[in-house]
């Protein structure tokens, strides 16, 4: 009786352990199911959030979604980054008000001599004496996107700008209302934008040192933050030189973006032709741990920071230990601008001699320039 009932038990138990999968079985497809309406509606809340930001900011839905994602689609907090306090006019259609011609290193035209406004600039001696053995080059993001003090930084970039006199500015975070600025002020300059609408990246040549031959825009195809490369084929003394900027794709999340983009970025500076020196500069949102996965560079290509021994003044480039634009509660140092060179293998070189960080005062808003540091680059022409 014993075994009979220990087999009754074996039974019962198989019975059940059977009943239980059976009852299993349903739940987890059911539970899949509830998963994946999950999913989808959290898709269709995401989409909803992106048109009612683009409605409220007047901006679209690749600006709505960056902002969004950056602000874990919050969208109080994506809204309160869009709109930093304190809140100016609408951003729309608004160009910052020209200033007056008497504030030093304002104006960007070419002023009559003993000018007030370039007076100081000749004093200070900075690049404004045009030498052909030399060329100089400045690359900024302007954090044009940010409207808290938009007018007061838009007047500190154009004087550093006026007080180096470069032959060749990169810009990233271009905003409508700041290019028309640049394009009624920089009269001296040639001014290629990489779009016009949302924000985006910009580059201006020295119409007395730079001939301009051909421009292109190179669409970053999986972008979610309408991202490109601009390339602007010139010369410069007779040297043939490829300008290249790009605002690489942002934050720690998109770092597998970001380096499809530089893959990209560093294909078309190694195909440029061998009679040609490639220069690119911009926001590239890079780690170093990221250029590491790749196995660095290109062995044809340098990092122009460090073919000059890693300078310790210019190594960070956004600093929120430093930089207070942004307010932000965490400190950190990262060099997310960079300048790459390519070598021309034939005619003249372009040797990279100095480099140097700008805008490190603080304007009388309180405010710096923009949230990073600009780069200055002097290279060496040898013809």
């Amino acid at each position: 009786m014993e075994v009979s009932g220990l087999a009754s038990g074996v039974g019962q138990e198989s019975l059940r352990e059977q009943t239980q999968e059976q009852q299993q079985s349903p739940q987890g497809e059911e539970e899949e199911e509830e998963e994946q309406k999950q999913r989808e509606e959290l898709e269709k809340h995401r989409q909803r959030l992106c048109t009612d930001f683009a409605s409220v900011t007047s901006s679209d839905v690749a600006v709505a979604q960056c902002y969004l994602a950056e602000n874990d689609w919050d969208m109080q907090r994506a809204l309160n980054s869009y709109f930093e306090p304190p809140l100016e006019e609408q951003y729309v259609d608004r160009v910052p008000q020209v200033p007056p011609v008497t504030e030093t290193f304002v104006d960007l035209t070419d002023s009559p001599s003993g000018s007030s406004a370039v007076a100081p600039v000749k004093e200070a001696g900075l690049g404004l004496k045009e030498d052909a053995s030399t060329l100089s080059l400045i690359t900024w993001n302007i954090d044009g996107l940010h409207l808290s003090n938009l007018q007061e930084r838009a007047r500190g970039v154009c004087s550093y700008i006026a007080l180096y006199s470069p032959d060749v500015v990169f810009l990233q975070e271009v905003v409508p209302p700041y290019l028309s600025y640049l394009q009624k002020r920089a009269v001296s300059y040639t001014i290629i934008p990489g779009n016009t609408e949302g924000y985006f990246t910009a580059i201006m040549l020295k119409k007395s040192r730079v001939r301009v031959l051909k421009d292109e825009i190179i669409p970053f195809p999986t972008t979610s933050m309408m991202r490109n490369l601009l390339a602007v084929h010139a010369t410069v003394s007779g040297n043939e030189i490829c300008f290249m900027t790009s605002h690489l794709e942002s934050t720690k999340t998109h770092a597998e973006e970001r380096l499809n983009q530089l893959r990209l970025v560093l294909k078309k500076m190694s195909e440029a032709p061998a009679s040609t020196t490639v220069i690119f500069g911009g926001d590239t949102n890079l780690r170093d741990k990221e250029v590491a996965k790749l196995g660095g560079l290109p062995s044809n290509i340098l990092d122009v920071w460090e073919f000059l021994g890693k300078p310790e003044h210019c190594h960070y480039t956004w600093d929120t230990s430093q930089n207070t634009n942004l307010d932000a509660q965490y400190k950190c140092k990262l060099r997310f601008d960079r300048l790459f060179l390519r070598a021309a293998s034939t005619e003249g070189q372009i040797i990279p001699q100095s480099l140097d960080l700008i805008g490190l005062e603080k304007l009388d808003c309180g405010k710096f320039p923009s949230d990073h540091w600009g780069l200055f680059c002097n290279f060496d022409v040898v013809l």
